[in-house]
């Protein structure tokens, strides 16, 4: 089973309760799921802490996602406790401070993953990197989370996910290619970690959302004059 997990929860220092924002029309939250929930999978998942999940719980029930709460700062134990739950073999990952996340590069990256896989090649994590930050995705094998899960012990290995895979290229298979050409804007950013993160993007909505999730074309278009 394939499912996009995507980790959020209220507790946010730098912007507290940022997943609630208004954003288009509806909360940060929502658009960052409803842009996931185009990527052809078998789940989807909003990982959240007990805290969050009272507000958290009806986003994800209104997009499609099944809600599973988790350890507040362990957000490795969080997504191993998904697989298990759920049965995930591989984990597309994001999380959601991202609501202009690309599900293009998302299918993308599963695209290829699928096309290693056949050649009996297939990493344990795959992410592309020179694209605006806050469009990626990581594609990640519940073994090797599992892996990460028993072994990692540092803060930053708990808290962030994946450091101990990439990290250790002697134990595992790591696929970081350069995005697509179209992606290469050196500088962007459309991630939401503070005010102003916040406020670039209800600028970046209000120029270009019209209700539906804002294509990757038009938004490349838009960061290029911007830079």
């Amino acid at each position: 089973m394939t499912a996009v997990v995507v980790q959020s929860r209220l507790g946010s220092t730098r912007l507290p309760g940022k997943a609630l924002l208004p954003l288009g029309g509806a909360t940060l939250t929502d658009q960052v799921l409803r842009r996931l929930g185009q990527v052809s999978v078998d789940g989807l998942v909003l990982a959240t802490d007990e805290e969050s999940a009272p507000e958290l719980g009806p986003i994800a029930a209104r997009n499609g996602f099944e809600l599973l709460v988790g350890p507040a700062e362990d957000v490795l134990g969080r997504y191993c406790l998904a697989i298990r739950r759920y049965g995930i073999d591989l984990v597309l990952r994001a999380t959601g401070d991202n609501p202009l996340v690309s599900a293009e590069l998302a299918a993308l990256l599963l695209e290829r993953r699928a096309g290693a896989a056949a050649r009996g090649r297939a990493p344990d994590y795959a992410a592309f990197v020179g694209m605006p930050l806050g469009m990626g995705v990581e594609l990640v094998s519940a073994r090797a989370l599992l892996k990460a899960e028993a072994e990692a012990s540092l803060k930053p290995e708990r808290e962030h996910v994946c450091p101990y895979l990439y990290d250790h290229p002697e134990i595992f298979a790591i696929d970081r290619s350069e995005a697509p050409p179209a992606y290469l804007i050196s500088g962007a950013r459309i991630t939401v970690d503070t005010r102003s993160d916040y406020e670039a993007m209800l600028r970046v909505y209000g120029s270009l959302y019209d209700g539906k999730p804002v294509r990757d074309e038009a938004l490349l278009d838009y960061l290029r004059a911007a830079v």
